[in-house]
C-alpha cells in the first residue's frame, strides 16, 4: 500500500497529480482513494491531496503515516515532513526549497522541478515532472497508464498539451 499526500500553492496542479494517480491506479485495477484539502484561497493558497494506491481494500482515505511525501513548496515541506513514516519518500521541489528535510531517517528526492518545466517552455507541467520522479521511484503504477490518463484527461479539447505533459513526466522519471 502507498499513502501519498502530495501538497503546494494552489494553482501548482497538486489536485491534479493526485488524481492522475488515482485514475493510474484504477486503470490497473488497484483499489485508489484520493482526497483533496483546499486552504480558505484557491490559487496561491495551500491546497494538498490523500492518495492512497493499494491491491488490498482501503480502510480511510485519511493518512496518519504516509509512505511518501511530494513537497511543491516550503510550507508543505515544513506541514507534512512529519506525516512520513519511517524510510519514507520525501520529494522537494528544490526549484522553490533550498533547506534540507529536518530528518534523518527518511529518502529525500530534490528536484529542479520548475527549471525543467521552463526548458520544456510550459511552466504548468511542473506537478507532472514531479509525478514522474514519483512513479519512477515508487512503481505505484506505470508511466504507461499515467500517459493513458493524461490522453484521457486532456482530451480532444486540449490535445496540444498532452505532449508536453508526456515529455515532462519522462523527464520527472529520468531525474531518479
Amino acid at each position: 500500500m502507498h499513502r501519498f499526500i502530495m501538497s503546494g500553492f494552489g494553482g501548482q496542479g497538486v489536485m491534479s497529480m493526485g488524481m492522475m494517480l488515482a485514475y493510474a491506479g484504477m486503470l490497473e485495477g488497484k483499489e485508489v482513494t484520493w482526497l483533496p484539502s483546499y486552504g480558505p484561497e484557491m490559487r496561491g493558497g495551500t491546497a494538498n491531496c490523500h492518495v492512497i494506491v493499494s491491491h488490498k481494500p482501503i480502510s480511510s482515505p485519511i493518512i496518519q503515516k504516509a509512505t511518501d511525501v511530494i513537497a511543491m513548496n516550503l510550507p508543505s515541506l515544513t506541514k507534512f515532513e512529519s506525516f512520513l513514516e519511517k524510510n519514507g519518500h520525501l520529494f522537494v521541489n528544490s526549484s522553490l526549497i533550498d533547506i534540507p528535510p529536518s530528518r534523518d531517517d527518511i529518502l529525500g528526492y530534490y528536484l529542479k522541478a520548475n527549471d525543467i518545466a521552463i526548458k520544456l517552455k510550459n511552466t504548468k507541467v511542473v506537478n507532472m515532472v514531479m509525478l514522474g520522479a514519483v512513479i519512477e521511484k515508487t512503481k505505484v503504477v506505470s508511466l504507461d497508464s499515467l500517459g493513458a490518463v493524461v490522453k484521457k484527461m486532456f482530451g480532444e479539447n486540449k490535445k496540444e498539451v498532452i505532449p508536453v505533459n508526456l515529455q515532462a513526466l519522462k523527464e520527472g522519471a529520468g531525474l531518479i
